[in-house]
């Protein structure tokens, strides 16, 4: 394999999309070298069937708004691979939905749930429907709508959507009532599903959880913990939230949280009261962070500014893909930060990464990072499919030690002669070992 002809040919066909390309580089950097030792490989065509989804599915979706006007949004459903499980990847609802994105989330998701060690595939899917300003019934009527189209294309054993940007607990209750409706059974088809229908507890918290719990991994091969350590956190929804809540419990001190408007400094550290009003902030101000420096006056709030530029010890980017550029990685390493791990999906350019491994910092990558969100999600399915629920306590231990499998798995592939462990290759090589195993095994399909 030769990672630039491969991408030159993919460039070829899919012109202008960065996000999709930018993620099929990374894997095909690290995994060209065990690829080309393993001719078995080559000879069934592994990379040129991974890199490409199973299918993609775009559809029209027509609803009204209150005032009786048609709208009509495009939605998407991108199945990649399912070698080692039903397509298991979220939805996302957002004005910036468009197929690159997608198709580079659904890449990433194959590897992530290969990582896990749990049966799931990967996909995604969503739509650029913008839910800002719209009434609780629009949102209601938006994804009734979107399920009607949907629903024939999934089930608990071919697919299982979950929830992303723009779809919490309200949009996945609406999705599923209306799944229910038209397939006219219950089933574990959705995960992030209320609590009182099938949900996982900690789901919500989970994506933040697993974030920390792998950073703490990578934090205890160089002898170290969180303990006493500051932390800076992008986003404030339900990823950051959960990072700040773990972080906090095992010692750490978050100083910052963000949003598209700038970022909060909180000296004395977001705890307690402070991580409750993230998400009281998020429901009611529209992504907008500034209020939480009007609600705690002696946080300070910088206006068009990411939290990079302060001094701490552990970065935990939690937001959005390329929030974190090759100057904020500088800015990082220069104010001795030892520790960057991704929550959110390929939050740091290729630039960022690069720097952060040049310096020898630890660098947890998204795929194994942020896995905790689509691990408990299994564990959700787990339990739907065995008409179970489980207390918090077990699903967070399952969760810490699928992490702590994760990070094992890490270790393995990525620990250089010199003992410094690269997180991404070590991702890519584990996650691309067992989908390429087990597409050999099923034969060319």
């Amino acid at each position: 394999m030769n990672v630039n002809a491969v991408l030159n040919n993919l460039e070829e066909k899919h012109p202008g999309e960065k996000e999709y390309l930018q993620a099929v580089r990374e894997v095909l950097d690290s995994v060209e070298n065990i690829y080309n030792e393993n001719p078995q490989f080559e000879s069934a065509k592994i990379v040129e069937r991974v890199v490409e989804p199973d299918r993609i599915l775009t559809f029209k979706v027509s609803w009204v708004d209150d005032k009786g006007d048609v709208h009509v949004n495009l939605g998407y459903r991108v199945q990649y691979n399912n070698a080692i499980g039903p397509y298991k990847g979220g939805l996302r609802f957002h004005p910036s939905v468009n197929l690159s994105i997608l198709k580079f989330l659904g890449f990433e998701q194959v590897f992530k749930n290969s990582l896990t060690t749990l049966p799931m595939g990967g996909g995604k899917g969503g739509s650029d429907f913008d839910a800002k300003g719209k009434s609780d019934a629009e949102v209601m009527r938006f994804c009734q709508a979107f399920m009607l189209e949907l629903w024939r294309l999934i089930g608990p054993e071919t697919d299982v959507p979950a929830g992303d940007i723009g779809v919490g607990g309200r949009e996945i209750g609406f999705l599923y009532g209306m799944y229910k409706k038209l397939a006219r059974e219950n089933t574990g088809v959705l995960t992030g599903k209320g609590i009182n229908w099938g949900g996982s507890l900690i789901r919500p918290e989970a994506t933040g959880f697993g974030n920390v719990y792998f950073a703490a991994e990578m934090l205890k091969t160089r002898g170290d913990s969180f303990e006493g350590k500051r932390v800076a956190i992008s986003g404030f929804g339900n990823v950051s939230w959960g990072a700040a809540l773990k972080a906090t419990e095992l010692g750490g001190k978050v100083v910052t949280i963000s949003g598209p408007d700038g970022y909060i400094l909180d000296e004395e550290g977001i705890s307690g009261k402070k991580i409750d009003y993230m998400l009281e902030l998020r429901a009611s101000n529209n992504d907008i962070v500034s209020p939480y420096a009007e609600e705690f006056p002696n946080a300070k709030f910088f206006p068009n500014k990411k939290p990079w530029e302060i001094k701490v010890d552990i970065a935990l980017p939690c937001a959005t893909q390329n929030e974190l550029n090759g100057d904020d990685a500088k800015a990082l390493v220069e104010n001795n930060c030892i520790c960057v791990s991704e929550g959110a999906n390929m939050p740091s350019t290729p630039e960022a990464v690069e720097t952060f491994l040049e310096n020898k910092l630890l660098f947890g990558p998204g795929k194994a990072a942020n896995a905790g969100g689509v691990s408990t999600s299994g564990l959700e399915m787990s339990q739907n499919s065995q008409k179970l629920s489980w207390t918090r306590n077990e699903v967070d231990a399952k969760l810490h030690q699928i992490m702590k499998d994760i990070h094992e798995a890490c270790v393995k592939y990525g620990t250089s002669d010199d003992g410094f462990i690269d997180y991404v290759k070590g991702a890519n090589i584990a996650g691309f070992l067992k989908i390429a195993n087990s597409m050999l095994d099923q034969g060319v399909v």
